[in-house]
């Protein structure tokens, strides 16, 4: 099947504008079904959650239909999906939980290809207990995971790898099956970052042998949160500080306070959408979901092939950085003797948007010896023409 791109576009209010839209790594837009979502369970009777009147059961029906349905998405039981404000907050949360049970001597490890945000917390975490650090590389001429880099970093010390499933910036999809089966061998947990992944592929948690897996709706067309999911047994080992009456129950005893209810039917809005990519699909919802990733897999191919034999055509003028044989629809390029964010304010004046700058990427900018590059990401909604679009801005820009 594929993918209806002129029925998808019409869920979209801002697609009016006219704008191209290639900013979807750091952020989707947003269909109109999430948004309805979001404003029927603010209007709508709501208190806080309990089992004696409508509102209080509406609170309940709310959060269960958002675990349900991150569980479908992600392959997990229900039981192990844990609400945050986001990716950046849940990883700082899980890492001082975790670091409670390191000792001096332990050993973490974290990878130069990752968002900022799957690495500071741990480093930070490390340094209050005394734990060593140590270092994933990446080939920055291919983009791709230095495997022998982190076979060198594993001891029998290690106590977490934290590593990405999808570069950000590179859009590299690194080998995370082997990685998870080396660092289990000496018996350490991954932390995975998914944010970016699970714009673009359907993720089953246990297949990748991820033991944390994080993600957040707003890169795959849902409200600004954050979403963690796990085995209910291995959140059951980790110990949070939490306030004396708020519930010890997994996975409650992570979600500190009031939930915003109203995010949490966003976020269920935004997988049911995307369940639907694939009109003629049926069945359980993980099913529709497979197909729907299927078709919306193979649309974004499609615009990648053409978006990189166009900046192709354009020459040595061109550096593209995203080389990895596994990647996401994710380009990230600099141009020789051009500004990256005159660039950008070149397409942004033919509504074309596409940043410059680093992105939190701290780590891959500081190896590639670039304080900013030019980032094209693609979307669901994205269109080939809008793709012509881009390419005729860029030879502009560079004429």
């Amino acid at each position: 099947m594929s993918l209806d791109v002129k029925a998808l576009r019409a869920h979209f209010p801002s697609l009016d504008s006219g704008l191209a839209f290639f900013d979807g790594p750091g952020g989707t837009q947003t269909p109109r079904p999430v948004a309805e979502a979001i404003v029927a369970t603010m209007t709508g009777p709501l208190s806080n959650r309990g089992a004696v009147s409508m509102s209080e059961l509406n609170a309940e029906r709310t959060v269960a239909e958002f675990r349900a349905a991150y569980a479908d998405l992600l392959g997990v039981p229900a039981g192990g999906i844990v609400h945050g404000r986001s990716a950046t907050q849940l990883t700082y949360d899980f890492s001082r939980a975790l670091a409670k049970t390191w000792q001096p001597g332990d050993e973490v490890v974290v990878s130069r290809l990752d968002h900022d945000s799957n690495v500071r917390p741990w480093i930070q975490a490390a340094e209050r207990a005394g734990v060593t650090v140590r270092w994933i590389d990446f080939d920055t001429t291919t983009g791709e995971i230095d495997l022998e880099s982190y076979e060198r970093a594993l001891s029998p010390r290690t106590r977490l790898v934290a590593v990405t499933a999808a570069s950000n910036v590179l859009g590299t999809v690194p080998p995370l099956r082997r990685i998870a089966d080396l660092a289990h061998a000496v018996g350490a947990l991954l932390y995975v970052d998914g944010v970016h992944y699970a714009a673009h592929r359907l993720v089953d948690v246990p297949a990748l042998g991820a033991d944390l897996f994080v993600c957040s709706p707003y890169k795959f067309l849902g409200p600004h949160c954050g979403v963690l999911a796990a085995s209910p047994e291995l959140l059951e080992t980790i110990r949070p500080d939490k306030l004396v009456p708020s519930t010890d129950a997994v996975p409650e005893r992570f979600e500190f306070g009031t939930l915003p209810y109203e995010m949490l039917a966003g976020a269920t809005a935004a997988v049911d959408f995307l369940a639907a990519l694939d009109r003629d699909a049926t069945g359980p919802r993980r099913e529709r979901l497979a197909r729907s990733f299927e078709a919306l897999h193979g649309h974004e191919a499609v615009l990648r092939e053409r978006a990189e034999a166009g900046l192709r055509e354009l020459g040595d003028v061109v550096t593209l950085y995203s080389r990895a044989s596994d990647r996401t629809p994710t380009l990230l390029m600099d141009f020789a003797g051009r500004d990256v964010r005159a660039a950008q304010k070149h397409l942004a004046g033919r509504d074309v948007l596409a940043p410059a700058g680093s992105f939190y990427a701290y780590e891959p900018f500081v190896a590639l010896k670039r304080d900013a590059a030019l980032r094209v990401g693609l979307a669901p909604y994205n269109t080939v023409e809008e793709i012509d679009r881009l390419l005729a801005g860029l030879t502009g820009f560079l004429r």
